[in-house]
């Protein structure tokens, strides 16, 4: 834990923590007048915070993110990692920033990766917006947040052909078969369709 944070109260989850343990911690913020959550973990850790924020209509809440390494969530927000990350989050101001959610009500806080059955090509078509990402077979489709408006983009990963990223308020994909991977998360199944978008409410980044 960075120096910066040891002498604050402190509660041990697991590395996704489940919906008792953030029960248990939301009475508490609840009774502050400022109530701010500092997240000490991965992508998908602070993931599954800001999902149950959203699912019980606390996005109120200022978040600070602290992650020990590199993810594509902290390039993604711009919040450092370890000490400064810390710092930020301690002396940081709240703002505004886009809360991407996906149509199962899940948040994505650094990658969504979809590829077909097994990792294999992904077919099928995909817009974001209005724009047509691609129609037929690619090896894989990438969506990230943006930090700031309109809030999330995606590309096509083609071989070895320079990524063209677009920018938009949703991406769509239709798909015979498409194998979802959120913050490092597989889904259990293929689906025919999947959707990330821009919720109509932000989340209170502190940074």
């Amino acid at each position: 834990m960075p120096i910066a944070l040891a002498s604050l109260p402190t509660t041990q989850t697991a590395a996704l923590p489940d919906a008792t343990e953030l029960d248990e911690l939301l009475p508490v913020l609840a009774a502050d007048s400022l109530p701010r959550l500092i997240v000490l973990g991965e992508d998908a850790g602070l993931a599954t915070v800001l999902t149950h924020l959203l699912r019980t209509e606390r996005l109120g809440v200022e978040i600070g993110y602290v992650p020990v390494d590199r993810t594509y969530g902290s390039r993604a927000y711009q919040t450092g990692t370890g000490s400064s990350a810390a710092k930020r989050a301690l002396e940081g101001k709240p703002t505004p920033t886009p809360l991407i959610r996906d149509d199962t009500g899940k948040v994505l806080v650094g990658r969504a990766t979809i590829t077909g059955p097994n990792g294999g090509k992904l077919e099928g078509e995909a817009y974001v917006d209005d724009v047509r990402l691609f129609t037929g077979k690619v090896g894989a489709l990438n969506v990230s947040p943006t930090l700031d408006m309109p809030g999330v983009r995606a590309t096509v990963v083609r071989g070895l052909r320079k990524r063209r990223w677009v920018a938009g308020r949703a991406v769509q994909l239709g798909s015979p078969g498409a194998l979802v991977t959120r913050d490092g998360i597989s889904g259990d199944r293929t689906v025919p369709r999947s959707s990330f978008y821009r919720h109509h409410e932000p989340w209170l980044l502190v940074r």
